[in-house]
């Protein structure tokens, strides 16, 4: 954390925003007689030592054409984008991102997050700052070049690991509602803590998030999902009322139901810790929602047997196909992230088969063929779904997985299962037979691919013939005359 002594914050603060980029924006808004500061979360990485290419720009009026004389001054490098109806210029200059702004005020409509908005003074726009911790801004004109404006103690609030808003939160929330799931977010990604009277204002505005567009909300719960320990998130979510409006099906995951002395785990905490655990492997957002859907629909399958106690059964089968449904509602991608997850989710628990000792060289062969390319993050989601209290039976869990690791090393070494194509396909065989598209020509594709599978043919062109040709008589066909 950089000191706390205002002249030793300047001295420091003038060396992080030297370089080409500030000295020319100085520069320039010198020349044009306009205030001009640095804000936001390019201040606040600062002072929490991230790095940061998105720098926003406030000034007192002129935001745009001060952005279309900073470019003209950095030359043909710098890519200029005016967005005249938000009164916003953006400049990408290599890898960085320059976003400029006047500074303006906000007032808004019961029913819109849209704001009315007006031109206004550094006061006014660090007003209208969601968070204190966005709200630091330093001036970047030559006179006070390195001054830090802290008018709510963001920078306390950053030592002290708080997130809290600038003005009444009750306020802050409904103006935009966006902003409860951003103080989860920055909350999980930080590691900070929400002020009570804060955390309390998102659980009393929980409905407005219903003005916010699908778009909008996933975009923040996707940041959620990838931070360090997204379980921080997603509990805060559920404890303010937002996860019950945004994502119904996880909270249908919570509660352990006992009937008759049995009882079951509560899938929703087993659904965070293995999110938890996968987080600590992966940065692939969609590895973490598969981590997130595995159990989606366990909910939908439970039943109480007898003998049995409680089952789940087929809930990866349901899961898979409950899963578009979510993506659609969510407004997370229906291509192809939405089929990995769907591939996760009903292989999941395919490995776990496979830890006997007797199982056979097919299974593996087809668990090979089904997971593709994608059997490593597979095992990984298997490894993170051992959720169990006790150290010994994590561990020999994992011994079994390690064991089901060198079975699928040693077939995919010996057989070339993975991803592969039968090696006569569908056009051969209806040159072969003469036949026309249809059931028969599916039905002898499949045939040779389940046997090459099964193990009954080696994954050979001629092997693959004399079967194809065998079971093409038993079905009536013979081979063309050439």
């Amino acid at each position: 954390m950089i000191s706390h002594d205002n002249k030793e914050i300047q001295s420091e603060l003038k060396q992080k925003f030297s370089g080409k980029i500030f000295e020319i924006i100085s520069q320039v808004a010198d020349d044009m007689q306009l205030e001009c500061y640095a804000i936001g979360g390019y201040v606040r990485d600062i002072f929490l030592h991230r790095p940061s290419k998105d720098i926003d720009i406030v000034t007192v009026g002129k935001g745009i054409e001060l952005a279309e004389a900073v470019a003209r001054t950095l030359g043909k490098k710098a890519h200029l984008s005016v967005f005249k109806n938000f009164g916003t210029a953006q400049i990408k200059y290599k890898d960085t991102e320059i976003e400029f702004v006047g500074a303006r005020r906000e007032s808004y409509q019961r029913d819109s997050r849209k704001p009315i908005v007006e031109d206004g003074t550094l006061e006014d726009d660090q007003n209208r700052r969601d968070f204190t911790i966005n709200a630091l801004a330093v001036c970047l004109n030559k006179g006070r070049f390195g001054e830090l404006l802290d008018p709510f103690n963001g920078l306390k609030d950053m030592e002290d690991l708080i997130i809290r808003t600038p003005l009444d939160p009750d306020i802050t929330f409904s103006d935009d509602p966006l902003r409860m799931m951003r103080a989860i977010r920055f909350s999980s990604q930080l590691g900070f803590d929400i002020e009570p009277g804060t955390f309390d204002a998102i659980t009393r505005n929980k409905d407005r998030i219903g003005i916010i567009s699908g778009e909008r909300i996933i975009d923040e719960l996707n940041k959620i999902v990838l931070s360090p320990r997204p379980s921080v998130g997603f509990l805060q979510l559920d404890q303010t009322g937002l996860l019950a409006i945004i994502f119904p099906e996880l909270v249908a995951l919570k509660g352990a139901e006992t009937k008759e002395g049995v009882g079951h785990k509560d899938n929703f905490y087993h659904t965070l810790v293995v999110l938890d655990n996968i987080s600590k492997k992966t940065n692939d957002l969609w590895l973490r929602w598969s981590a997130i859907l595995h159990d989606i629909a366990k909910p939908a399958t439970k039943r109480f047997d007898k003998k049995l106690g409680w089952t789940f059964h087929n809930h990866n089968f349901i899961g898979e196909k409950m899963i578009p449904g979510i993506f659609r509602r969510m407004k997370l991608p229906l291509n192809e992230k939405m089929k990995y997850v769907q591939k996760m989710v009903t292989l999941h628990m395919r490995p776990q088969v496979l830890v006997d000792e007797d199982i056979t060289d097919s299974a593996v062969r087809r668990l090979l063929f089904e997971a593709g390319d994608d059997i490593e993050d597979l095992m990984t989601l298997c490894e993170a779904d051992i959720t169990s209290k006790n150290p010994e039976k994590v561990r020999r869990y994992l011994r079994n997985f390690e064991l089901v690791r060198h079975k699928l090393k040693d077939i995919e070494e010996k057989d070339h299962v993975r991803n592969f194509q039968p090696p006569i396909g569908g056009e051969e065989i209806m040159e072969i037979f003469g036949l026309a598209p249809g059931v028969e020509v599916g039905r002898l594709k499949s045939s040779v691919k389940d046997a090459i599978l099964d193990g009954v043919i080696p994954n050979e062109y001629d092997a693959a013939y004399g079967y194809l040709v065998a079971k093409a008589k038993k079905m009536g066909l013979k081979p063309k005359e050439k």
